[in-house]
């Protein structure tokens, strides 16, 4: 596959992405919020570290790349 194809591809992933946070927002309301994220709250300070959202994010983002690594390998 040569990078222009690949590249529409991205375009389109992202403009999808783009439509469901926009019209259907509710689908994500639970991310950021799993047991592991660490939140805290003083009187004048706020921390948020999603830990467990981020291993999330890094394992399908592991999986995307490496099936798409062997898709566009074999062509």
């Amino acid at each position: 596959m040569r990078v222009s194809n690949l590249l529409m591809v991205l375009g389109a992933a992202i403009l999808l992405v783009g439509v469901v946070l926009r019209f259907f927002p509710s689908l994500f309301s639970w991310f950021g919020h799993l047991p592991g994220d660490i939140r805290y709250q003083g009187e004048n300070t706020r921390v948020f570290i999603p830990i467990t959202s981020m291993l999330i994010v890094s394992v399908v983002g592991t999986v995307i790349f490496n099936l798409a690594a062997r898709i566009f390998d074999k062509a």
